[in-house]
């Protein structure tokens, strides 16, 4: 199999799936080194009770511990939406090399505060539909 970057959003997304399972807002983030999964996060705002609990900050984390470093600049984080600015000050400070967002978030993604993201490089577009979807079933069955 080969490991695409369609193939690690299949993972975040899977990771989302687990948030919504929880009736957690679904996002799900993934983090890659040398094309191996090192860490991942799914939405734990309301099971831990902690607004910190955002799939990308829970994905940083494991990630740091599992390579005993403050800083990830070797590593990609593919995130099924786009982070808020509190994940993006995040991604920045641990330097993380890559950032691959599924689907762009209109109101609150970081883009709509921030208009420098360098030193990160940043794409967008992989598996949109998917993530898109995924966000729209939560908050349909929310009304």
């Amino acid at each position: 199999m080969e490991l695409t970057p369609e193939y690690f959003m299949k993972q975040a997304l899977r990771q989302a799936e687990q948030a919504f399972a929880e009736d957690e807002v679904p996002i799900g983030a993934v983090i890659v080194a040398n094309n191996q999964i090192i860490g991942k996060g799914y939405n734990q705002v309301e099971k831990l009770n902690d607004p910190t609990a955002h799939a990308e900050m829970l994905a940083i984390t494991a990630s740091s511990s599992y390579l005993s470093s403050k800083y990830l600049n070797e590593c990609e984080l593919y995130v099924t939406i786009e982070p808020c600015v509190m994940c993006y000050g995040a991604i920045k400070n641990a330097r993380i090399g890559k950032l691959i967002i599924g689907c762009l978030e209109p109101k609150h993604g970081f883009s709509n505060f921030v208009q420098d993201s360098d030193k990160i490089d940043v794409s967008h577009g992989v598996l949109k539909e998917e993530s898109k979807i995924l966000m729209q079933t939560f908050f349909e069955r929310k009304r």
